[in-house]
């Protein structure tokens, strides 16, 4: 994907530019233990500063080709759910998260309407 700068460079507006290259949270509270209480992420890159002992998080509700972002520099692993409670990420059963470990990332791509799959950092 093109860098902002570059699509700036070829006639759109900074906030045109953002907007095709994703809006940032930079500060994600994970919270909850289960897909229904954890936190609900809203961009297309976040980053987790605050996870508490089991907290969690929610992928987004995207398109089919849509990718999410998601570093987590808290004290604690965190759980990432995926949208739905019949979605699944990977080879996990629907509705099943995974543990992303401190000071890791991973990119998250839907690929069908019920699929994601995830590619975690070393």
């Amino acid at each position: 994907m093109a860098l902002a700068l570059d699509v700036v460079r070829g006639g759109f507006s900074p906030g045109q530019a953002r907007a095709i290259g994703g809006q940032v949270q930079s500060a994600v509270t994970a919270a909850g233990t289960t897909i229904t209480t954890a936190t609900d992420l809203t961009a297309s890159i976040n980053v987790v500063t605050t996870a508490a002992a089991s907290s969690g998080v929610q992928l987004p509700n995207t398109e089919i080709g849509d990718s999410v972002e998601i570093l987590n520099l808290g004290a604690n692993a965190v759980t990432v759910y995926p949208d739905t409670s019949s979605n699944r990420i990977n080879a996990l059963s629907a509705g099943s998260g995974f543990l992303l470990a401190t000071n890791t990332s991973v990119w998250v791509r839907k690929f069908t309407s019920s699929r994601w799959m995830a590619y975690l950092s070393a």
